[in-house]
């Protein structure tokens, strides 16, 4: 695998590699491509979330708030079918930042998505921007449910005491983010040596905002497609994030 690296992007790997290793203060800020290579879509891409619409819904409509509210079992189907995968396991990127906590050298991972996989990998010091498949409260009586309880009833989830609907904590369009979690990002970025950016076309706000709080030493970006953080970067990688992971793993120095 390493051999299909061009000496440019060798040049960039080793350039991330010696700013991680310096680093003791970092941020990740990850988006919906550092879980592609654990079998979970992305949004924009040709074969992402958002390229095939739901019936007679564009997919952004469904993962509304008020979709959610006047068409629940539409969006239960959507939900069920097309955000949770229960079986998904953390990639080697998730398991390399894990690592990186341990070894003292991450700030915070600055997260918008919802599939608990950093946690699963072993980060404990996680900003769920948009919340988390595995957190669900009833609308009525805000009993917690975990994320078996969902999967294992048919269409809506109804509460087991009250008998409201069920709705996952995890932010629709039209919902405002958890400010005490964008609080808590927005300090970690404030006060992170280095932040890198890995999986998002930081296109989606406020998420994309959150990079212009950043006034530490070195900037990377680690994703497929441009941003318009780009041109910002110290390091710019263009690469399978899980492949840059792995290269990073076995060649830090920590």
């Amino acid at each position: 695998m390493a051999n299909e690296f061009s000496d440019r992007t060798f040049a960039a790997l080793n350039g991330l590699k010696a700013a991680i290793e310096k680093s003791r203060r970092i941020v990740v800020l990850t988006g919906a491509g550092a879980s592609v290579p654990s079998g979970i879509p992305d949004f924009r891409s040709a074969h992402g979330l958002y390229s095939t619409p739901f019936g007679n819904y564009p997919a952004e409509t469904v993962i509304s708030h008020d979709f959610f509210l006047s068409h629940p079992k539409e969006f239960y189907d959507f939900y069920k079918s097309k955000m949770i995968y229960k079986n998904a396991k953390p990639n080697a990127m998730h398991l390399l930042l894990a690592r990186l906590e341990k070894e003292g050298r991450i700030e915070g991972i600055v997260t918008q998505n919802i599939d608990g996989l950093h946690q699963a990998a072993g980060s404990e010091k996680v900003f769920e921007l948009h919340g988390s498949i595995e957190r669900n409260r009833c609308e009525r009586c805000h009993k917690f449910f975990d994320l078996d309880y969902i999967v294992s009833h048919e269409g809506v989830p109804h509460c087991d005491e009250c008998g409201g609907i069920i709705k996952p904590e995890v932010v629709l369009y039209g919902e405002n983010l958890d400010e005490r979690v964008l609080r808590g990002a927005i300090r970690a970025i404030q006060r992170a040596d280095m932040l890198i950016v890995v999986g998002t076309s930081l296109v989606v706000y406020p998420a994309a905002g959150l990079v212009e709080y950043f006034t530490g030493d070195v900037t990377a970006v680690i994703n497929k497609s441009s941003t318009y953080f780009d041109s910002q970067a110290d390091i710019l990688l263009n690469e399978d994030c899980g492949e840059v992971a792995e290269w990073l793993d076995k060649n830090l120095n920590l």
